[in-house]
C-alpha cells in the first residue's frame, strides 16, 4: 500500500524528502490555522511563533498529497517524526483525501492537540503581531508564513486569513 503524507503548511515546500507524486487534495473536518505555538522551528520559549495546524472544524483544507517512493518509506517515516513530533502538539493521524483527480487517498497527516499547551486561538491581528517578530531555530516566523502563501498562491489555493495575514505581516515589518 502507498504512504502518502498530506502538506497544508510547510511541508508544501519544504517536505524534506522528494516526494514520487503530488496530487492537489482536500480533507474534510478540518481547517489549516496558526493554531500551534512554535517553540523550536519559528520561536523559542520565551518568545514562541506561530505555526500552521489542522484544527477540527466543520470545514475543508486543500492542500498536497505527497507519495513517498516505498524504499525511502522506513526514512521518511522517522525524519517526519523528529521533525513534526518534536514536541508532541501535533498528533499522527490517517485521513482520507479526496484528490482533484477523483482519488480517493489513505494519507498520514499531523493535525493539533487541542489538549497540549501550546494549541491557541488568536485572532488575526494578535497572530500577525507574532509571526511578525518571532524567530527560531528554522529561522524567522515571516519565512514560514511567505513561503506557505506563495505555494498556496501558485496552487490557486484560496486561503483569506492567510492573504490578510502576509500583507498585516509586511505592515508590521515595514513600520519596525
Amino acid at each position: 500500500m502507498a504512504f502518502w503524507v498530506f502538506g497544508y503548511g510547510s511541508l508544501l515546500w519544504n517536505p524534506g524528502f522528494e516526494p514520487a507524486e503530488k496530487v492537489r487534495a482536500t480533507l474534510k473536518g478540518y481547517h489549516r490555522s496558526f493554531c500551534m505555538l512554535s517553540i523550536h522551528h519559528r520561536g523559542t520559549d520565551d518568545d514562541p511563533g506561530l505555526v500552521l495546524a489542522l484544527d477540527e472544524a466543520d470545514a475543508t483544507c486543500t492542500g498536497l498529497a505527497l507519495r513517498v517512493d516505498d524504499e525511502h518509506a522506513d526514512d521518511v517515516l522517522a525524519y517526519l517524526r523528529e521533525r513534526e513530533l518534536v514536541s508532541s502538539a501535533y498528533l499522527e493521524k490517517h485521513v482520507t483525501l479526496h484528490a482533484d483527480d477523483g482519488r480517493e487517498i489513505e494519507a498520514l497527516a499531523y493535525v493539533i492537540n487541542p489538549g497540549h499547551v501550546q494549541y491557541c486561538q488568536f485572532d488575526l491581528e494578535k497572530q500577525a503581531q507574532i509571526i511578525a517578530k518571532a524567530v527560531g531555530g528554522r529561522g524567522p516566523n515571516t519565512e514560514y508564513l511567505y513561503n506557505t502563501a506563495d505555494l498556496l498562491a501558485e496552487l490557486k489555493i484560496p486561503d483569506s486569513d492567510m492573504d490578510w495575514l502576509v500583507t498585516r505581516v509586511r505592515q508590521i515589518a515595514e513600520t519596525a
